[in-house]
Order: C-alpha cells, then sequence, then structure tokens
C-alpha cells in the first residue's frame, strides 16, 4: 500500500485509491461519529476534499465510490467535480457503527466495547449496545471489493476511487494485505488522506475464480446511489 500526496503514473492493472472524507464538524467537536449522518465538512474539510480531488485531474479514474453518509459523499462531490463522473453511494462503505455511543465524545469510549486497544484490534468481536464489531465492518466491506473486482472489464482503462472513512480505510487497507480482522493495526487515518493500492484485483482472496465469470452488474453492486446532501 502506498500512503501519498500525489497520484502516481497508471499501471497496466488498475489500482484502487481510497480517500478518507475531509474534515467534518464531528470531527473538530471529538464525538464519535459512526452512523451518524448529522456531522457534514467544515470549511477545512471542504478544501481538503477539492485539493485530494485536484490531484487526480490528469489521471484516467473509470469510477467514483463512495460511503451513502454526509460527509463522505460531500467529498466525494469534488471528485465528481474533477473527474467529470457521477458517484456510486454504497451502504457498504459506511464506517463502523457505534450504536448507542455516537454522538458521545470519543474520548469516553473505552476499549472493552470497541474491542480497540493501544492501536490494535484486542477483540474484533466486541460491540457497543447497537452497533458493529470489528470483524463485521470487515466483512461488508471485503464484500464490496469482492464485488468491485468482478465489475472490472479489462479492457477498460482507468483506476477507481473509493471515499469513505477512517474505521473503513482500515479495514480495506488490511483484507487486500491479507492481514485479518483480529491481526489489525488501528493506527490513525487523517481527514482527507489518500492510499494507492496498485493491482488490488490480484490481492484478493479467490481472484482466479474472478477471472473466469461474468462481471457483476452495476446495479446489483452499489446498494444505493444518491448524491451530496
Amino acid at each position: 500500500m502506498e500512503h501519498q500526496s500525489s497520484p502516481a503514473g497508471p499501471s497496466a492493472e488498475p489500482a484502487l485509491w481510497l480517500v478518507r472524507h475531509g474534515e467534518s464538524t464531528w470531527n473538530v467537536a471529538g464525538l464519535a461519529q459512526g452512523h451518524n449522518d448529522l456531522a457534514e465538512l467544515t470549511d477545512l474539510g471542504l478544501t481538503q476534499a477539492s485539493d485530494a480531488a485536484w490531484q487526480f485531474r490528469d489521471r484516467p479514474i473509470r469510477a467514483i465510490y463512495a460511503s451513502d453518509l454526509r460527509r463522505a459523499l460531500q467529498t466525494a462531490t469534488a471528485f465528481a467535480a474533477v473527474l467529470g463522473l457521477p458517484v456510486f453511494a454504497d451502504t457498504r462503505l459506511r464506517e463502523r457503527s457505534l450504536g448507542a455511543l455516537e454522538g458521545l465524545p470519543s474520548a469516553m469510549i473505552g476499549a472493552s466495547v470497541t474491542g480497540l486497544d493501544g492501536g490494535r484490534v484486542a477483540d474484533p468481536d466486541a460491540r457497543p449496545v447497537g452497533g458493529e464489531s470489528v470483524r463485521g465492518l470487515y466483512r461488508r466491506a471485503a464484500q464490496f471489493i469482492d464485488e468491485l473486482a468482478a465489475t472490472v472489464d479489462d479492457d477498460d482503462a482507468g483506476d477507481m476511487v473509493v471515499i469513505a472513512h477512517g474505521g473503513t480505510v482500515r479495514v480495506l487497507e488490511a483484507y487486500l494485505s491479507g492481514i485479518p480482522a483480529d491481526q489489525m493495526a488501528w493506527g490513525p487515518v487523517q481527514n482527507a488522506t489518500v492510499v494507492r493500492i496498485p493491482d488490488f484485483r490480484s490481492r484478493l482472496p479467490g481472484y482466479s475464480r474472478l477471472r473466469s465469470i461474468s462481471p457483476v452488474p452495476q446495479d446489483m453492486l452499489n446498494h444505493s446511489q444518491g448524491g451530496t446532501r
């Protein structure tokens, strides 16, 4: 994986670009966000989204995918404006659901309910009341990437951009590196971080099987579609 501030040149196999959304109002307030959709980008967050998108102006991109939560869609809108592409929103790219903890100060939330301790996943099956475990987040994000890989037509040029959240970026990096949920690191992911994963399909378990089946239709891949709210 490559954390970088500027896209590299094209390769024969499509790369996957993972982008965390720009700074949100709840980031500034130090509140746990999860699936809560009240937060929106700050002025700085909008600038971060625009700056990140502008890096891709000369790069061939075939598609933009995003979490359907407001802060991710607002970031994706900046990419759509630069690239002239629609945004496909998918619920599987949402942040980890924190259930009853959403809206509370993040500093008040302990390892016993999150399963996170010392920058690592201590218990991948721990979950807050009404929330989701790290393993659950890992599985749904992996399902999205598996299906995305099946849609890629080898005759089409360009990479793909996925705009999501810190937790989603972490689990996708781990999955594409062959790291299981119970062995993951859980370090910080800064707002508007851009991660390049070259030749991402070759990293997937079962990639040889995916190459032998027909691509999944686009309308089956996208659980929901929409624009910025």
